[in-house]
């Protein structure tokens, strides 16, 4: 990773902040939110920061708070910052698609209360739009899309350990989530007529996968802004 410093305007340093902030925000008070028994009865304060929804909330919130300081500071905003903003961005996705096209039909129309529309919606979309403000100053190589699928697979391994150590998440569950549950009926390879429908060694190949193409079409997006904003004549 380089640490070449990037050169940004006032109007996307304006922008940059505002959305920062309200990632922050978003994030934050969503995290309080979900730790409130009284508005979620399925996960107590210290069981939110098990589950990968807090965690990349909390990930791109701090990467948010870095890139503000800098911004803010007129500090050089370096490329390797970019490459876990990208990686941070990438996370909050996953959390972002994983609830909304998963999660949420299985949980039915309760999915959507206040503090689920914070953290898998508002700060996923604020994070995205940030990362592409920011991207249209500098151009990030493809070999940097192999790291996005650190989070997960740190996290596929916290909770494994999890399970073996019967831990427990939502519902006094030993796993986080239907498609990290080991002894399911589908097991590691397999299949079933039932949730999770397939092992959970496919479930993680098919998320990883996902994300390394999400992480390819954001560089190609962010890239060929890019192109197209040095090609474009000074005023």
């Amino acid at each position: 990773m380089s640490s070449t410093s990037i050169a940004f305007t006032k109007r996307q340093v304006v922008i940059s902040c505002i959305i920062k902030i309200i990632t922050v925000i978003s994030s934050i008070v969503g995290i309080i939110l979900t730790a409130r028994p009284e508005l979620n009865t399925e996960l107590g304060c210290g069981v939110i920061f098990m589950y990968f929804t807090i965690q990349s909330n909390i990930l791109i919130s701090l990467i948010c708070l870095i890139g503000l300081f800098m911004l803010i500071k007129n500090k050089n905003v370096t490329s390797t910052w970019l490459v876990f903003k990208f990686v941070g961005t990438i996370a909050i996705t996953l959390t972002g698609f994983v609830f909304s096209f998963i999660l949420a039909p299985a949980f039915g129309k309760g999915a959507w209360n206040v503090q689920n529309i914070l953290t898998h919606a508002i700060v996923p979309v604020m994070a995205i739009a940030d990362f592409f403000v920011i991207t249209c100053s500098t151009r990030l190589g493809y070999k940097n899309i192999i790291y996005v699928i650190i989070p997960p697979v740190l996290y596929v391994i916290y909770a494994g350990i999890g399970y073996l150590n019967g831990w427990k998440f939502s519902g006094g569950l030993n796993y986080p989530y239907f498609f990290l549950n080991w002894g399911s009926q589908a097991g590691l390879f397999g299949f079933s007529d039932e949730l999770p429908f397939i092992g959970t060694c496919w479930w993680i190949l098919i998320l990883l996968s996902f994300l390394m193409i999400v992480g390819f079409v954001y560089l190609v997006i962010s890239n060929s802004i890019y192109k197209v904003k040095k090609l474009k004549p000074e005023n």
